[in-house]
């Protein structure tokens, strides 16, 4: 086994940094299905719960639906770009 010239060995140490520290094509795939799943509880809220919600709550959802829309669009254009 190959040692690096700290105490950790040199295998060890390239695992933890992969771990740790992750391309950022996995972090922005981690945030777009945070909005997608965002999206899809607003309109499952929406579509059971509806006829029971005041004006207020379903305008909020629907702004919550609209907003991650947004943003999931924003960010997949700029994918898209690169």
């Amino acid at each position: 086994m190959t040692m690096s010239s700290g105490i950790t060995p040199k295998p060890v140490a390239d695992i933890s940094l992969h771990f740790l520290a992750p391309k950022q094509s996995v972090i922005k795939d981690m945030i777009m299905i945070q909005l997608i799943s965002a999206m899809i509880v607003g309109l499952l809220i929406l579509v059971f719960r509806g006829a029971d919600m005041s004006q207020t709550d379903a305008s909020i959802f629907m702004m919550i639906i609209f907003g991650s829309g947004m943003l999931l669009s924003t960010i997949y254009s700029r994918i898209s770009r690169i």
